[in-house]
This record gives C-alpha cells, sequence and structure tokens, in this order.
C-alpha cells in the first residue's frame, strides 16, 4: 500500500471574519499606510455621527428641552393644578382623546378596506381607486376640510340645496370625517405591503382543511396582520391628537390641546400655559409613539418560509361587489372633495355663483400670494434635499456602524414626527426667539419672531428638516435592511472611505429608498403647517399661512386657489425630483467606470 502524501496545513486568514476584531494578522500585516486609512475611515464616520447629532440637538432636543424647561418651572407648577381641577380644561383633554381614538379607528377601517381590495379582490379599476387614496398625501392639511364646509356645512351644496337639510358640520363629527379621509393613506400603504407579503400557502392550507373564505379571514389573515393593524391606528392617534389646521377651520365649539396651546400663545401671549398644554399633550403623543415601537419590535409575527409561496387566490364570489362597493363609494367622496378644490378657485362664489373666473388664481399666483408660493418653495427646495440625505445617512450609520447606540440616534431622528407639531413650534418659540449670550458676547441671534434673522427663514427651514428626516430614515433603514454589508465591504477594502462608500455604493443601492424619502420630504415641506403656523413672520410669508387666514376669513375662493396651485407644485416636485435622482445615480455610475 502507498502512504497518501501528506495533507499540508490550512493557510492562514489574512482578513479576520466578518464582525471580529482589527486585530491580530490584519493590524500586523496592514502597515503605517493601511493603520492611517482604517484612521480616516473612522474619522469619518465619527464625523458624519457628529454632523447627524448636531441637527438632532438643534432641531429637536434643544426645543423640547425648551419646552420641558417652562413646563416644569415653579410658575407653571400652579397650572397644573388648575387644569386638572377646571371641568373645562378636563373636557378638552377628553375631546383630544376621542378625536384621537375615534379618527385612528376609522382611518385604519379604511384603509385596510382599500388595502383588501387591491390584495385580494377580484375587481376592475384597482390602479385609480389606488391613485385615489394617495391624492390626500400630496394636498394641504385641511383642503378637505375647507371642501367639507362648503358641501357639507350650514348652507352647504349637498346638505342644504340638495338635501333641504339644517346639519352643522362644525364639530366632533366633521373632525372624525375630515381627519379619516386625510389620515386614512398611512393605513393604506402600511397595510397594503402586509397584505402583499402574507404567505398565501397559509390561506390555501386552511381552505383545503374546509374552512370557509371567513374563518380564514378570521384565524389567519388578521393574526398575521396584527402588527399592521395596531401600528397604524397608534400613528393616527399621534397625528389626529396632533393636529392644529383642522380643528382651527372646522372645530366651532370643539376644542382640543392643540388649539388650545396655540391659542395661549397667539391670543392671550402667554407662553408658560402653553407650555403646560403642550407637556400635556406631549404625553400621550409620546407614549404612544413610544408603545408602537415596542409593538412593532416584539409582536412579530412571520411564516415559516423566507418568502411567499405559492399564488393569492382572489375572492370571486358575489361578496366582493359590496365590499368594492364601499371603497369605490368613499373614492367617490374623495373624488367629490377634491372636485370641490379646482372648481373653487376658478368660480366667483362656488355653491352660489357659478361664474368663471380666474381672479383667485391670478390674485395667487400674481399678486399678493406670489411672495409667499416663492417663499415656500425655495425654503423647501433647500429642505428637501438636506432632510433626504441626513435621513438615508442616519438610517446608514443606525443599520451599519453603531449597533446597539445606533437605537438611539435612531429615536432622537424620529423625534420630529414623534413629538406633535404644535409641541416643536412652540419650542422653536421659546428656545429661539431671545437672543443668546455669552456674557456679553452674542452668540445667537434671535431666528423666530419679528425681529428674526432671515425674517424666520432659517428656523423655518430647519423645522421643514426635523420634520421630514423621519421618512428617509425608516425608508432608507427598510432599504439597508436588504442590502447585504459584503458590497460596502468590497468598497472598503479597495480603499474607498466610508462617505464614499456611502455615496457611491450605498445611495445608488437604495435609490428607490432615496427618491421616496426626498418626494415626501417636499411635500410634507409645502404643506406644513402646525409647527411653521408660529415661525411665519412679515418678512416669510407661507403658502398654507396664507390658506388658513384665507379660510378663516370665509375667502374660499382664495383657499381653494392656494390648495390647487400648492398641489400643481406637489406633483411638479416628484417629477423633478425622480428626474434629478436617476440622472445623479447614472452619473455616478459612468464616474465609478471612468475610475476604474
Amino acid at each position: 500500500m502507498t502512504t497518501p502524501p501528506p495533507v499540508p496545513p490550512p493557510v492562514p486568514l489574512t482578513t479576520p471574519p466578518a464582525g471580529a476584531r482589527p486585530d491580530g494578522p490584519r493590524e500586523a500585516t496592514e502597515g503605517p499606510s493601511g493603520r492611517r486609512r482604517r484612521r480616516r475611515r473612522e474619522l469619518s464616520v465619527l464625523l458624519a455621527v457628529a454632523a447627524c447629532a448636531v441637527l438632532v440637538l438643534v432641531g429637536s432636543v434643544f426645543p423640547i428641552g425648551a419646552v420641558l424647561s417652562a413646563a416644569l418651572s415653579g410658575e407653571a407648577l400652579p397650572r397644573y393644578a388648575e387644569f386638572f381641577t377646571s371641568p373645562v380644561d378636563l373636557r378638552i383633554l377628553a375631546n383630544t382623546l376621542v378625536l384621537g381614538l375615534l379618527v385612528g379607528a376609522a382611518g385604519t377601517m379604511i384603509g385596510f378596506l382599500f388595502a383588501f381590495v387591491q390584495a385580494r379582490l377580484d375587481v376592475p379599476g384597482k390602479r385609480v381607486l389606488h391613485v385615489m387614496a394617495l391624492v390626500p398625501v400630496i394636498s394641504p392639511p385641511f383642503a378637505v376640510a375647507t371642501a367639507t364646509i362648503v358641501l357639507f356645512g350650514r348652507r352647504g351644496l349637498v346638505t342644504h340645496d340638495l338635501l333641504g337639510l339644517e346639519y352643522d358640520i362644525y364639530g366632533l363629527d366633521g373632525l372624525v370625517f375630515v381627519l379619516s379621509l386625510s389620515l386614512f393613506p398611512v393605513a393604506y400603504l402600511g397595510l397594503l405591503g402586509m397584505m402583499r407579503a402574507l404567505d398565501p400557502a397559509m390561506e390555501e392550507a386552511a381552505m383545503t382543511m374546509g374552512a370557509s373564505r371567513w374563518r380564514v379571514f378570521r384565524t389567519v389573515m388578521l393574526p398575521l396582520l396584527a402588527p399592521g393593524i395596531a401600528a397604524p391606528f397608534l400613528l393616527l392617534f399621534v397625528e389626529a391628537i396632533a393636529d392644529l389646521a383642522n380643528p382651527l377651520v372646522l372645530g366651532g365649539d370643539y376644542t382640543v390641546l392643540a388649539g388650545r396651546a396655540y391659542l395661549a400663545v397667539t391670543g392671550e401671549y402667554d407662553t408658560t400655559s402653553a407650555a403646560v398644554y403642550s407637556l400635556i399633550l406631549l404625553v400621550p403623543s409620546l407614549g404612544v409613539f413610544l408603545a408602537q415601537r415596542y409593538w412593532l419590535s416584539r409582536k412579530v409575527r412571520t411564516t415559516i418560509s423566507g418568502k411567499p409561496s405559492g399564488s393569492v387566490h382572489l375572492i370571486t364570489g358575489w361578496a366582493r361587489w359590496p365590499i368594492f362597493g364601499l371603497a369605490v363609494l368613499v373614492a367617490l367622496v374623495i373624488v367629490m372633495l377634491y372636485g370641490t378644490v379646482v372648481a373653487g378657485g376658478v368660480t366667483r362664489v362656488f355653491g352660489v355663483d357659478y361664474t368663471l373666473t380666474f381672479d383667485h388664481l391670478h390674485e395667487v399666483i400674481l399678486g399678493v400670494g406670489r411672495e409667499a408660493l416663492a417663499d415656500t418653495t425655495t425654503l423647501a427646495v433647500i429642505a428637501t434635499p438636506i432632510a433626504g440625505i441626513f435621513g438615508m445617512l442616519i438610517a446608514w450609520l443606525v443599520v451599519r456602524h453603531l449597533g446597539r447606540l445606533g437605537g438611539w440616534l435612531d429615536f432622537a431622528g424620529t423625534l420630529g414626527v414623534a413629538v406633535p407639531g404644535t409641541v416643536l413650534g412652540i419650542g422653536y418659540l421659546l428656545a429661539y426667539r431671545p437672543d443668546r449670550y455669552v456674557g456679553d458676547a452674542l452668540v445667537l441671534p434671535a431666528l423666530v419672531g419679528g425681529g428674526a434673522v432671515a425674517g424666520g427663514a432659517i428656523a423655518i427651514v430647519l423645522a421643514y428638516i426635523v420634520r421630514s428626516v423621519p421618512a428617509g430614515l425608516r425608508t432608507g433603514t427598510a432599504a439597508l435592511s436588504q442590502v447585504h454589508r459584503s458590497l460596502e465591504e468590497a468598497s472598503t477594502d479597495l480603499g474607498a472611505g466610508p462617505l464614499r462608500t456611502f455615496r457611491t455604493v450605498t445611495l445608488p443601492l437604495i435609490r428607490p429608498a432615496l427618491l421616496t424619502g426626498l418626494s415626501y420630504s417636499f411635500a410634507r415641506c409645502m404643506t406644513s403647517i402646525s409647527t411653521i403656523i408660529l415661525l411665519v413672520t412679515p418678512g416669510t410669508q407661507i403658502i398654507t399661512s396664507q390658506i388658513l387666514s384665507a379660510a378663516g376669513t370665509g375667502r374660499y375662493g382664495v383657499a381653494f386657489a392656494y390648495c390647487t396651485v400648492l398641489t400643481v407644485i406637489v406633483l411638479a416636485g416628484f417629477a423633478l425630483i425622480r428626474l434629478l435622482v436617476g440622472r445623479t445615480v447614472t452619473l455616478n455610475r459612468i464616474a465609478e467606470r471612468q475610475e476604474r
């Protein structure tokens, strides 16, 4: 027998496995130049973390801290005893919570209805229904409220002229109607994604064993969708109790905490009471937000397979038509409301005098509204790319570099939506209205108020950015979780720094998330009101503030014209963002090929 040749010893690895510490063989062989590159990479990540931390501290933490400082001062403490012993204040608190619960339930049900039609029914016109469901996303927050007054108010076209009813739309019922139609797209998009991700094999197995469609829906689909149902309900609850514009336009005698805090600032000039109301509003808002994060992190239901298998069995029986008809009815109401907005902008007095006129549009585009259009668009154009890039950058740091510490940066980055806009606006007022001195030296001039730097534009841009960053952060985190880190590690091994890798490798890979974040940021900036209304000065005009002023004085034609022009600007912005982002990614790829 011949003796087999000896097996050579294994060659030692020259690079540590993923996740290992960069010591041992690599540290011994990389040399001085390699160590310098590693230090530069670490420094670039530290600079990125520092930039994100500065944005969060200046845009969220400092203003919220100013609210807490004022709300917990010695002057404010007696106000809590007055609040919790006053029947009027307790009624305001109850009004706020009831509004949030009803809007959360109604908006989630409408969103579930539209998602179920899209994902589980064999019906025509799904694309049209999808477009109708997304219309409220690009419109001002009180466009629906203004149209509702014209159609269903005391002298409304539908209620009074057609049905002969003396119906008062002002109050809780009107607010629930308007906010549910305005906010349900949030629930719809989330539930639609979850329904499409469900594994059809589980439903097939249940039906094979003799379960009816209703039993499959009740025992299989609903438990799997529980996180997807709870999350939008909680989010809509927060959005409803934090809303300011619609209660100001349609609330009537139904007062909520956001409106009461706004009145304390603008009508009573009592910032201490405003801070107290803000803190009371902040407790349920932040509590529900934290509960949502906890629910999504713990109550996760999934299927055994890694991806959906089988095919979805769409409902084809007669039961689909009542469900489809209900969704069509809601879509027709949306069309009627937004059709009223467009028609009201080109008629003399909608509901009374339908004479065609372009006076309202002329006033908005070429008259006194021209400055508001220019200021709002300019500030939104400045804030949108900053918000989009910072959202992606924070997501990249959280997912790729910070580990457990990333959770704190992620939470701080989402404070812009966790904190009600009215509370954040009052925080900006308290934090940035006075001049800040160190000794006798002025270190920070006023950014809010009549004497603010740049007419308050800096504070408005900062508020736009902070309120828009969470959208890019969430979409970026979801996209990065689907991109394997080996692609970025290959770039780093070839000598590219982390920031260059982020710019040339990561961003092109998550282009859809960047596009979504930029589009949402632009729409949010153009239609924001609850935070911005307290920061507007005579030197800076904002469209949403002008709409609120026109609607409050009964000039609905001008308000409709503003809403129409604003919607057109947002749609044009979407198209431009899609064009620019696609071109930028293409140019980056061409440059990388030339370098290689």
